[in-house]
C-alpha cells in the first residue's frame, strides 16, 4: 500500500496562489520560469541552498578564455531547453558544434567514430571494422541471428535489462566494450552493465519486446531520423558558453517577479491543512513560510529527505538512485596539434586514466576565434572514486599526460592554464527498473495535491530532458488540486 497517498488534500478550488520551487539548478529555474508563465498572478519563489545557482552548469575564465566547467552542449533534436534558453534572450547566441565527428582511443590508437549505430548499437555490424579485432567483427556479423532474449538477465517486476547484456548476446561483449561502453559511460558516467535499456536508450524496447533483428531495429531508426523533411543538428551551444544559461534564466524569472533565495536551504517539508510549509535557514534561526503548491528540484538524496514525511513511498524510491562522480579537466594552450574531429572517447577495457575528452576549441567556432587551444578531459566513474580523490594538481597531470599519449608526444605542450572542477554526485544512475522506479515516484507525489517534482533523476541526465521535466511539473501544479485558504508571501530568511 501507497502510505504516501494517506495524507489528502482538500478538493480542488482554484490555481495556485504561491508556489515555492526547491532547488536552483536549471531544473529549478526551469520549473520557476513555467510556473510564473503559467500562472503571472501567483508568487513564485525559488530556495536554493548554494551561494550560486545553475547547478552542474558553470562559466569560469581559464587561460584568459570563459569556458564551460560543467555541460557545453544541448540536445537539440528535442526543443525544451533551446526554445526555452531563445525565450529568454539568448537566441542569437544559440551555435552550433562546427564537426561532428570524433574517435575512440581504442588499443593505442585514435579510430574515427563509427557510422550507422544508435548509441554504439550498429545497424550493420560491419561498420565496425577497423575497432574491432577480427574475431569480434566475426561475432557481431553473426548475432543478429542468435535467438532472442535467450541468455539476458532480465527484471521481471519491470521486464527491462541492461543495455550491456541486451548489446552482448546480439553482437558480442566487444561491440559493448569499444563502443557502447564509452559511450554511455560518457552520458552516465555509469556501466553498461547495470544501466536501463528502457531508460537510455527507449528508441530499441520495441525490438527487445518483439525479438526484431537488432541490427534491423537500428537501421530503421536512423532512416527515419535522415528522412526527416527538417533534419536539426543534433546538438547546439551558446556563444560564451551553455554555463551563461542560468544566468539569463535567472534574470528572466527575476525580470517576470519570481523571487530568488540563495544560501537558504530548506530543511523540511510537510503538508497543511491548506498547502505546504517549508521551514527554511540556518538552526536555530530557520523561518517557515507556506505555499499552495511545491516543486522538489533537487537531486535524489535531498528529495528522499525532504519527502520523507509527505510522500514515503516516493522518498523510499528516490533514496535508491545511485549517484556518480565526476570531474573535468580544462586545459589551455596558446597553440596545439590537434586530430580532425570534436574529440575520443575511451573505452574502460583499456584502462586509461581518463575516459574522454573534448577538443573545445575545435568544436565551437566562439572558442576558436580565442586564438586559444581549449581541451577538456573528464574522470571518474559510478564507483570508481580512487582517482577522485587525487589533489588537482595530480589529477590534471594524469589527464594531461594521457591526451598527450593519445595525440602524441608532439601535439601538446605544456598549458598556460588548467582547471579541475570536481562534480561530487553530478550523475544519476538509470539502473535497470528506472522507469518503472520514476513511475512510483510520480505516483506517489501526485497523490499529494500541489506538489511536484523535476531534475535530471527521472527522465534524462542533460539539460533538454532537465528543463522539460520541469515543464511537467510546472503544469502539474498549475492544473492540480490545492486546497483554499491565504499563504504568506515568503520574506528573505
Amino acid at each position: 500500500m501507497d502510505t504516501s497517498a494517506s495524507v489528502s488534500g482538500p478538493a480542488p478550488s482554484r490555481r495556485p496562489r504561491s508556489v515555492a520551487v526547491i532547488g536552483g539548478g536549471i531544473s529549478g529555474l526551469a520549473a520557476a520560469w513555467y510556473a510564473k508563465q503559467a500562472l503571472p498572478d501567483a508568487t513564485v519563489t525559488v530556495f536554493e541552498g548554494s551561494p550560486r545557482l545553475g547547478g552542474k552548469l558553470a562559466v569560469a575564465e581559464v587561460g584568459g578564455v570563459r569556458v564551460d566547467l560543467g555541460a557545453e552542449s544541448i540536445l537539440n533534436r528535442r526543443p525544451e531547453a533551446v526554445d526555452l534558453a531563445r525565450a529568454v534572450g539568448l537566441a542569437d547566441d544559440i551555435v552550433h558544434p562546427a564537426t561532428a565527428s570524433a574517435s575512440i582511443w581504442n588499443r593505442g590508437e585514435l579510430v574515427p567514430m563509427p557510422r550507422g549505430h544508435l548509441m554504439g548499437v550498429p545497424g550493420d555490424p560491419r561498420v565496425l571494422a577497423g575497432l574491432l579485432s577480427a574475431a569480434g567483427l566475426k561475432r557481431a556479423e553473426a548475432g543478429p541471428t542468435l535467438p532472442p532474449r535467450s541468455l539476458l538477465r532480465v527484471e521481471a517486476e519491470t521486464d527491462d535489462v541492461a543495455v550491456g547484456g541486451f548489446v552482448a548476446e546480439r553482437f558480442g561483449r566487444e561491440v559493448v566494450d569499444r563502443l557502447v561502453e564509452p559511450l554511455l559511460g560518457g552520458v552516465y558516467a555509469g556501466h553498461a552493465d547495470e544501466i536501463s535499456l528502457r531508460a537510455a536508450i527507449p528508441a530499441l524496447v520495441p525490438a527487445y519486446e518483439s525479438g526484431e533483428p537488432l541490427d534491423e531495429a537500428v537501421s530503421k531508426i536512423l532512416a527515419a531520423q535522415a528522412g526527416a523533411a527538417d533534419p536539426k543538428p543534433v546538438f547546439a551551444g551558446i556563444r560564451g558558453g551553455v554555463g551563461r544559461f542560468p544566468a539569463a534564466l535567472t534574470e528572466s524569472c527575476e525580470s517576470a517577479g519570481v523571487t530568488v533565495h540563495r544560501e537558504t536551504m530548506v530543511r523540511e517539508l510537510s503538508r497543511t491543512a491548506e498547502g505546504w510549509r517549508l521551514v527554511c535557514g540556518p538552526v536555530p534561526a530557520a523561518r517557515a513560510h507556506e505555499f499552495d503548491a511545491v516543486i522538489v528540484a533537487v537531486p535524489g538524496a535531498p528529495a528522499a529527505r525532504l519527502l520523507k514525511d509527505a510522500a514515503p513511498a516516493a522518498a523510499t524510491e528516490l533514496a535508491g538512485i545511485a549517484y556518480a562522480s565526476v570531474a573535468l579537466a580544462t586545459f589551455v594552450f596558446d597553440d596545439a596539434a590537434l586530430p580532425a574531429g570534436s574529440g575520443f572517447l575511451v573505452p574502460p577495457a583499456d584502462g586509461r586514466f581518463i575516459k574522454a575528452s573534448t577538443f573545445s576549441s575545435v568544436k565551437w567556432s566562439w572558442l576558436a576565434a580565442s586564438g586559444k587551444t581549449v581541451v577538456r578531459a573528464s574522470v571518474g566513474r559510478h564507483r570508481e572514486t580512487a582517482d577522485l580523490q587525487r589533489e588537482d594538481t595530480e589529477l590534471a597531470a594524469l589527464a594531461l599526460a594521457d591526451l598527450r599519449t593519445a595525440l602524441g608526444p608532439d601535439a601538446l605542450g605544456d598549458p598556460v592554464d588548467r582547471y579541475v572542477q570536481r562534480w561530487g554526485g553530478g550523475l544519476p544512475q538509470y539502473a535497470v527498473g528506472h522507469v518503472a522506479r520514476v513511475e512510483r515516484i510520480r505516483s506517489a507525489v501526485a497523490a499529494q495535491p500541489g506538489l511536484a517534482v523535476c531534475g535530471a533523476a527521472y527522465d534524462g541526465v542533460g539539460i533538454a530532458a532537465c528543463v522539460a521535466s520541469a515543464l511537467r511539473a510546472a503544469g502539474e501544479i498549475s492544473t492540480g488540486a490545492i486546497g483554499t485558504g491565504a499563504h504568506t508571501n515568503p520574506e528573505h530568511p
